[in-house]
């Protein structure tokens, strides 16, 4: 499918676009695609439509304020906005709330995903001929619902699923639903499995954003463990370019990995965060970052190491991640150092922080060197 050459201005609904990621994919259209884009958004703790400031107001954007697992809303959304396309970003997505509270997380990506698809299909089978073939359901996911790996490999798009948390698993159960109504019904489905996204905007209970966020403010900076998981990072506004690239070039019932070749351990992670913090923000108090460091009970299940293998991605669409390593870590701190505005507002509703998932407790009394 060339989306751009069909002869008509397509129109787009993506779920969860006041997320992080989902939020930084509407930019990306709305910036550089001619899409109307409709957002369709729970608003949710971590939704923040102030994400889409920059690009507001936009005649090809519409909001639309509804629930993925309310099968009547999402009928009336189908049937409002007649879209040519479904981008489903929308999921609940932090492991340590899993583990709190797995209920959520069932309801929404695996009840959620199984309304989604079934409007999408109903949709798609009674569109007209040019714009049924033109139709795809893309569907995101994460590189977590293949477990953990060892010290070598990588995570391909033939690797077998095995979860082990309850997000993963509810992740790995909507991506299941996603292969049956392709195979079932014929639905126009492409399926993406990424690695862990930084950048700009998103939500501070996650790792890179509490590491600024309280070395910023000289608190103590959590680390699980002892910091020896590894994580590949990939820029979220890579990321989004690889969804848009994706959605309109990728294979009907494919699968692609997408990935930052960007991997680190988690504590190298954190020290190379303080001390961008100790060149752009230096202490007041006259130490390193690295001191507010310190090592707390590491999370329950915690996966050892995860790699994307995202070769697929650049030899059959020619997809390659720009922001890598220490610039795109560069470019995060200057930006929450620059939107406190941004970050205080979200603390203003309510958001305190603290560690959930596990009492957070010291390992050690010394910090990390």
């Amino acid at each position: 499918m060339d989306a751009m050459k069909l002869g008509w201005q397509m129109r787009l609904l993506l779920t969860g676009g006041a997320g992080f990621i989902g939020s930084a994919l509407v930019r990306h259209c709305l910036r550089e695609t001619e899409y109307e884009i409709i957002n369709l958004d729970n608003l949710s703790y971590a939704a923040n439509l102030e994400n889409l400031d920059p690009v507001l107001p936009s005649a090809r954007y519409r909001f639309v304020k509804a629930d993925i697992a309310d099968a009547d809303a999402l009928q009336r959304v189908f049937a409002t906005y007649d879209p040519d396309g479904v981008m489903h970003l929308a999921a609940e997505s932090h492991v340590d709330r899993s583990i709190d509270g797995p209920a959520d997380f069932i309801q929404t990506n695996i009840v959620g995903s199984f309304q989604l698809l079934n409007a999408a299909r109903r949709h798609w089978e009674n569109l007209p001929p040019q714009r049924k073939s033109a139709f795809r359901f893309l569907h995101v996911s994460t590189d977590e619902v293949f477990g953990s790996l060892g010290q070598e490999g990588y995570f391909t798009e033939t690797t077998p699923y095995q979860p082990n948390s309850p997000y993963s698993a509810s992740k790995a159960s909507s991506d299941m639903l996603v292969r049956a109504w392709h195979h079932t019904y014929d639905l126009p489905v492409v399926i993406t499995n990424c690695s862990n996204n930084y950048g700009p905007y998103q939500f501070p209970e996650k790792l890179i954003p509490t590491v600024i966020l309280n070395g910023y403010e000289e608190r103590p900076i959590p680390v699980y463990g002892e910091g020896t998981n590894v994580r590949d990072w990939l820029h979220v506004e890579d990321h989004v370019r690889a969804l848009l690239t994706v959605f309109e070039r990728g294979k009907v019932g494919d699968y692609y990995n997408i990935g930052g070749r960007n991997e680190m351990r988690n504590i190298d992670l954190v020290h190379l965060l303080c001390d961008l913090l100790d060149r752009a923000q230096p202490s007041g108090k006259a130490r390193r970052h690295r001191d507010l460091v310190q090592f707390v009970k590491d999370r329950p299940g915690h996966d050892q190491r995860y790699a994307i293998d995202a070769s697929k991605m650049e030899r059959d669409l020619g997809w390659v991640p720009l922001i890598t390593g220490e610039k795109g870590m560069r470019q995060t701190v200057d930006w929450y150092l620059a939107n406190r505005d941004w970050w205080s507002n979200i603390r203003a509703r309510g958001f305190s922080g603290a560690r959930i998932g596990l009492e957070s407790v010291l390992v050690s009394g010394q910090a990390a060197k």
